[in-house]
């Protein structure tokens, strides 16, 4: 989804991930060139091409999640983050530093350990010379989806960044108080390298969770009425309040339902507001999104379709998707929403690259 983000104008060098599954849906789309299915901690730097203007890792969030058990960038799986950085180490040594790299998590990385894996994230793109800087940018801007993730991009200390492109202080739409105070926490020696990247504002979303939605989706059935029934009646009651609500409107109101654990009981919660939940892997059924439609007395559930899931990550119809429903959902919540990095794209990565450039031609003339 990176990739699909960064557009056609940019090359994919090399891409690599652990999952024979997520392997086979990214060949089906981008073909098979250029890709590994490996251990990152495996893969040897020979087998890395040339020397790329941005390296993208999106490495995994479970042991920084504020839901896992918190083994931060010591876990099995959120330590792969080490293996990338291994590779970026061995490239700067071959003289082969990626002039950007970027690295896209979520929120409890800013947290995870009380700010030490923060910070130990700091002292590793410090040390390769790298400025960096850290937003948190919420898909709800793009796209129907609430899904705010962290992106540390980090930019070659020797290269010309355009003042367009970052500010002297803190923005309040992408620096939120946990990016500050991780940024304060910084030794002096990370801290001068620190830049508040400030791309633009994006408008508003273009499209509604309504207009996301499939009228016969493949893969997904409704249920039947006693399991509605079952789903209302595990609301507390602000939740079945809001169903009256969506109820006594006099228009159909499409809502998303996610199952939660509150204090040992199982709680349906339901949102009204035209944006879906953050879409999760779905591990043991009880993290995959429920669509309700609500049409006065009639009230209708099912879960999210594949392709649904896929459209509120931004991927276009025509991507493919595994034929199996859990994997298709699993590719979906364990992705980068497509149109939050075309943003990224457009208004910090290229001007960089631009600004590099034409820095070039003036040294060249």
């Amino acid at each position: 989804m990176a990739r699909a983000g960064l557009g056609s104008h940019w090359q994919c060098l090399f891409a690599n991930d652990i999952s024979t599954r997520k392997a086979d849906a990214y060949t089906r789309n981008w073909g098979p060139e250029n890709f590994v299915t490996s251990d990152i901690f495996d893969l040897k730097v020979a087998s890395l091409p040339g020397r790329a203007d941005l390296a993208w890792g999106s490495f995994p969030c479970q042991d920084l999640s504020l839901a896992g058990a918190g083994a931060g960038l010591g876990g099995k799986r959120s330590g792969a983050f080490w293996g990338y950085w291994e590779l970026i180490r061995s490239l700067n040594r071959d003289g082969r530093k990626p002039r950007m790299v970027m690295l896209e998590n979520v929120l409890g990385t800013l947290t995870s350990h009380e700010g030490k894996d923060f910070d130990a994230i700091a002292k590793a793109l410090a040390k390769e010379n790298y400025q960096f800087g850290a937003m948190v940018i919420d898909a709800v801007h793009f796209i129907p989806q609430s899904r705010p993730r962290l992106f540390i991009l980090g930019v070659d200390a020797g290269m010309e960044i355009p003042e367009s492109v970052h500010g002297w202080t803190a923005t309040p739409a992408w620096h939120s108080d946990a990016v500050i105070r991780a940024h304060n926490r910084l030794a002096k020696k990370e801290q001068a390298l620190w830049r508040w990247w400030a791309p633009s504002m994006p408008g508003l979303p273009p499209r509604r969770l309504e207009d996301l939605l499939e009228h016969d989706p493949a893969g997904v059935v409704w249920n039947s009425a006693d399991e509605t029934a079952k789903l209302l009646i595990s609301m507390s009651d602000v939740n079945r309040r809001k169903v009256m609500f969506a109820q006594a409107s006099g228009t159909t109101r499409v809502g998303t339902v996610y199952r939660r654990t509150r204090n040992g009981v199982v709680r349906a919660e339901v949102r009204f507001d035209g944006v879906a939940g953050c879409l999760r892997t779905p591990s043991g059924g009880s993290s995959r999104q429920t669509l309700l439609v609500v049409e006065g007395e009639r009230i209708r559930s099912r879960l999210l379709s594949s392709r649904e899931a896929a459209r509120l990550m931004g991927l276009p119809d025509d991507y493919e998707l595994p034929a199996c429903y859990n994997e298709a959902y699993h590719l979906a919540g364990d992705g980068v929403v497509v149109p939050v990095v075309e943003h990224i794209a457009r208004t910090l990565l290229d001007p960089i690259i631009k600004a590099q450039a034409a820095l070039s031609t003036r040294v060249a003339a």
